[in-house]
């Protein structure tokens, strides 16, 4: 090519750059008043930037983000994509240095190894209901062990048959107390990370006899309130499980008072499976519920006074009310994450009714979750603030694009239009949400719900209908003592919920096993959907690329070939029909969230009754061709003298010395007390190892790991 016309190249493609950087910075000054959604989005990516670090951050870390995005926003704020981009960057240091804050003001003493049954004594907090027995979480408990730690809380299984306390109450006990556990494998749910930013120290079971004492000294005004919180909740769930037993109770309660432990893990399952487990939580769903039935009756009862009605804002007041019952609803639910994101919006959407003020709903679901964000930013990891929030926006980008045809096909009269608008807005709102939380279900509970649009179309009008007017007259009947005469027909429609969701989920492909995305589709999905929701121009279906690159991911999963953990002294491996085989069924949790991330379906096997061309085993392990390699599964240090000389790697849950298998790569019970859980994938240009250690890096949370000194209590 002559220097010409690599000049006339080098040009044209400079000038294809600002013609396409002019016409982003076109569509971004449109879409100006848009720009403010994006400004949650840049705090969600500042903390997921935090949690994403190896090692945790220095303490100036969060200040010189800051700075720095002062510093962009100010050095391009002249021109429409600086200062869309300044604003972003500025969000995402404040995402960043807020959850660094957090998790430091958050600090609190955990325990580095088990204390096994030592008497522990502490002040009751919280009291769960399970499906059988009761969870108490104790503040500042006393262990009566040498060298164990001032903890802030523990949480403790009482046995069953063991006297039930109430918050604020002391009990001791015969406890075993453990640290929180790390993940059963890399990339798993981190429940030590939770604890940290709960402030839990251990976690533990009961033996023997349960001891009530009553509390000591003087409890502060805020302290009593939380206490009195708590056990109004307790005793309102005590009160429905007592009338409603079973199942139709833990759900009754679950929907009452939130939290579904006492739940059966059948029915439990039945509800994901068939796309319903979102009643079970308390979300948007029931508090617009709440406040929409309490708006309606108290104007209605209101507008019945003509003297009222017609020289007072009965509106305003009933919006008032609405307000106070469903900050109630709030407080005595447990005000879990979906619960506060749904609280704001109709916080926000009342107070422009007694303003006066049209709400715009989108902004409303953006500044909920930059509230949540700033004072949770924990939450963002978690699938409840996940799923609720694709699923409102995406709901209400959808009605954003079609309101103006579906009003004015409304608005042409007939009261049969208003039938088919509410079924088919049932049915468009059910998919609309399946589909926006289906990447975060496959994500976090390796789960696809092909028919729940179908049992939405049931149980969603249902509990609209029926379960939630008894809800609230429950409520208002128990002071009374009377809430029998509420909670009866309740139960009558959490029994028929209850059948939708098992009859639904026993269907043939109901709850399809499914393998996580990889890291980078899930982002691609998600930044995607959020393109495509958060803008209006058709700039937008730019994010289908995003989503497309997602889907495309999916067949690229491929979960481990392999995996070992010393906790439980399980092994597993994936078989050529991707059935998950377990070297003993003892495994507990581990063992199922093992068979849920295979993703295959099909229940584990054993190792030891496997009898294939790939695979030998015996009493004392098994060798295992794959791809080329072979893979030595060490039941017993005796198979190690005939088996390890040809292995290519070899796993034990003991230890094995450097002497009795020398070759063979090794992971050994010293490899996983250092490195937790290993997952193996055996490629055909070698072997690729993770562990739980790497995944998690050197954080705060992580035992062993260089902890910053510990702010003071808050």
């Amino acid at each position: 090519m002559s220097l010409a016309a690599e000049m006339h190249d080098r040009i044209g493609t400079v000038d294809l750059a600002r013609k396409l950087l002019i016409r982003l910075a076109l569509e971004l000054e449109t879409e100006r008043e848009r720009w403010p959604l994006w400004l949650a989005v840049g705090l969600g990516l500042g903390v997921a930037f935090y949690f994403a670090l190896p090692l945790e951050p220095p303490a100036w870390a969060g200040a010189l983000l800051l700075t720095l995005g002062c510093g962009s926003l100010l050095l391009l704020k002249d021109r429409p994509l600086g200062l869309f981009g300044g604003l972003l960057a500025l969000a995402l240091a404040l995402g960043f240095a807020g959850a660094e804050l957090r998790a430091r003001l958050v600090a609190a003493p955990v325990l580095e190894r088990p204390v096994r049954m030592a008497m522990v004594e502490g002040e009751v907090i919280e009291v769960e209901p399970l499906s059988a027995g009761q969870r108490v979480t104790l503040e500042r408990p006393r262990i009566e062990r040498q060298g164990v730690p001032d903890l802030e809380r523990v949480r403790i299984r009482l046995p069953a048959g063991a006297p039930i306390p109430m918050p604020g109450d002391r009990i001791r006990l015969r406890a075993t107390v453990m640290p929180p556990a790390e993940p059963a494998l890399p990339g798993g749910f981190d429940f030590a990370r939770q604890a940290w930013f709960e402030r839990l120290g251990g976690v533990g079971y009961a033996v023997g006899r349960v001891e009530i004492k009553p509390p000591e000294g003087e409890i502060g005004l805020v302290r009593k309130a939380r206490l009195w919180l708590s056990g109004l909740r307790q005793a309102i769930t005590a009160r429905v499980l007592q009338t409603l037993p079973g199942d139709t109770g833990a759900v009754a309660a679950a929907l009452m008072t939130g939290g579904d432990k006492a739940v059966s893990k059948g029915l439990l399952e039945a509800y994901r499976d068939s796309g319903l487990a979102h009643i079970l939580s308390i979300s948007g769903l029931h508090m617009s519920m709440v406040a929409g039935l309490i708006f309606f009756v108290v104007r209605g009862l209101l507008a019945l006074i003509p003297r009222l009605a017609l020289n007072h804002p009965i509106k305003k007041w009933t919006a008032l009310i609405a307000m106070a019952a469903t900050f109630f609803y709030l407080l005595i639910s447990g005000a879990f994450v979906p619960t506060q994101r749904s609280f704001l919006m109709i916080l926000l959407v009342l107070i422009g009714v007694v303003l006066d003020r049209q709400a715009i709903s989108m902004r409303l679901v953006a500044w909920a979750a930059a509230a949540i964000l700033l004072v949770q930013p924990e939450s963002l990891l978690g699938a409840s603030f996940q799923m609720s929030f694709a699923a409102v926006v995406a709901l209400i980008a959808a009605y954003e694009a079609g309101r103006g045809r579906v009003g004015a096909w409304r608005g042409q009269g007939g009261w049969w239009r208003l039938v088919v608008l509410y079924v088919a807005g049932t049915a468009f709102t059910s998919l609309i949400a399946g589909l926006a939380t289906a990447p975060f279900s496959l994500a976090h509970f390796n789960r696809v719900n092909p028919f729940g649009l179908v049992s939405n179309l049931i149980a969603v009008p249902l509990t609209g209908i029926w379960v939630m007017p008894w809800e609230l007259m429950a409520f208002l009947l128990m002071p009374l003592g009377l809430e029998r005469l509420a909670l009866i027909p309740m139960g009558w429609g959490v029994d028929l919920m209850n059948w939708i969701a098992r009859a639904v989920a026993s269907w043939p492909g109901a709850g399809l096993a499914a393998a996580s995305p990889p890291d980078w589709g899930f982002a691609a999905l998600i930044l995607g959907g959020l393109w495509l929701c958060l803008w209006r121009r058709p700039w937008r279906l730019a994010g289908l690329a995003g989503i497309a690159l997602g889907l495309i991911s999916l067949p690229m999963a491929r979960p481990a070939d392999f995996l070992i953990e010393g906790r439980n002294d399980l092994m597993a491996a994936r078989v050529a029909d991707g059935r998950l085989m377990l070297s003993h069924d003892k495994g507990g949790l581990t063992a199922e969230v093992w068979q849920r991330r295979n993703a295959s379906g099909q229940e584990p096997g054993r190792l030891a009754d496997r009898r294939a061309a790939d695979f030998a085993c015996d009493r004392l392990g098994c060798v295992v061709e794959a791809r080329g390699k072979t893979v030595l599964l060490a039941f017993r240090p005796d198979i190690l003298v005939e088996e390890c000389a040809r292995a290519d790697l070899v796993l034990a849950t003991f230890l094995v010395s450097a002497r009795a298998c020398k070759g063979p790569q090794l992971i050994d019970r010293r490899a996983l007390s250092r490195q937790g859980a290993h997952a193996i994938w055996i490629e055909r240009d070698g072997i690729r190892v993770e562990t739980v250690a790497r995944e998690r890096g050197q954080r705060r949370w992580v035992p062993g790991s260089k902890r910053p000194k510990m702010a003071s209590p808050v």
